[in-house]
């Protein structure tokens, strides 16, 4: 199955990656380069979630 996810824009792939691996850190997501099929839907979501609270907290120190 083809991913729809693309990074709007290309030069950004780099930081994502490492944006996502700091991330899993984080919430103790052992994750490695390429494909992470061994992990569990819970871990994976942790993920994005962390993920995801981190921009949350970046865009509201930008209004500030």
């Amino acid at each position: 199955m083809k991913s729809n996810n693309q990074i709007n824009v290309p030069q950004a792939k780099a930081a994502m990656e490492q944006f996502k691996m700091q991330a899993a850190q984080e919430v103790g997501v052992n994750l490695t380069n390429g494909y992470n099929g061994h992990l569990t839907s819970r871990e994976a979501g942790s993920v994005g979630g962390q993920m995801v609270k981190k921009m949350i907290e970046a865009y509201e120190q930008g209004l500030q």
